[in-house]
């Protein structure tokens, strides 16, 4: 059984460091997935509006049989529903479709910048937790910037900062800045949409532990304290995934891993929306 260990947030609560996520997980297959990952030790699932499954993992959650507080639950709201009245709504939307009264885990999905309406989403998201209707609130893609903005406009940070990260775009700045807010930074595409698992760098670490390329990356994620959910259509796959709590990687195998590093995104950059 996977067992991931658990992060304290600064809020208090707690997530588990692993989990497994669902973007481009079809409708017609998640509910089975996310009830598979759970009976395999998952105890963290990712999702969010745009997703377009948010129903379907209601249903794996219920088919899991597991009680309610044993699950931790992300979702986030997204571009189109920014505002403070439209993020109300479209937290309802989200609840409903998830089935759940309560979600442990609600984000900004981006920033969006040029529409100017992030710091009126992040009240709604306030007002959410005070309801008890979100345990804890969070942001994805945002920089240092658009941090700080919420912290001098409404005196609340977010306790988790959802980002692309990965060996070719380690995020270190933002990882040291993020810590020293007491944020816990979250990686999304976190084997680089599998892009760099031919690497031989990974190929010769993974040798040595007798492991795949796959999880010696999802270990530097987790030896860094990030919080990581590497995303598989296939249940042997997220079985194999969370198989990485028996061996760590030692300072040279983290020093051959930044060799990686490329500076290179596989998705969009925040800044320029």
């Amino acid at each position: 059984m996977i067992a991931a260990p658990r992060l304290t947030l600064s809020d208090g609560n707690t997530i588990p460091q692993l989990g497994i996520g669902t973007y481009k997980v079809p409708a017609d297959v998640t509910a089975d997935l996310v009830a598979g990952a759970l009976a395999a030790g998952y105890r963290h699932v990712d999702t969010a509006a745009l997703y377009g499954n948010e129903t379907e993992v209601g249903e794996g959650l219920r088919a899991s049989g597991l009680d309610r507080e044993d699950v931790f639950v992300t979702t986030k709201v997204w571009n189109d529903d920014q505002g403070f009245d439209e993020t109300l709504r479209a937290f309802d939307a989200s609840s409903s479709r998830l089935g759940l009264d309560r979600v442990d885990l609600y984000l900004i999905h981006w920033p969006i910048p040029s529409a100017d309406r992030y710091v009126d989403t992040w009240k709604a998201l306030i007002r959410l937790r005070e309801e008890g209707r979100v345990t804890s609130i969070g942001v994805s893609n945002f920089s240092t910037v658009h941090i700080d903005r919420l912290r001098d406009e409404t005196g609340v940070l977010p306790v988790i900062d959802q980002v692309e990260l990965h060996p070719r775009f380690p995020q270190n700045e933002l990882v040291t800045a993020n810590a020293a807010r007491g944020i816990v930074t979250e990686s999304w595409a976190p084997l680089a949409r599998g892009g760099l698992l031919d690497e031989p760098v990974l190929e010769r670490i993974a040798a040595r532990y007798g492991k795949t390329p796959a999880q010696v990356v999802i270990r530097w994620h987790l030896d860094r304290g990030l919080v990581v959910f590497p995303k598989s259509v296939s249940p042997a796959r997220l079985i194999e995934n969370g198989d990485v709590f028996d061996f760590t990687l030692d300072a040279a195998d983290h020093e051959a891993i930044a060799t990686l590093d490329t500076g290179e995104r596989t998705g969009r950059n925040p800044d320029l929306d």
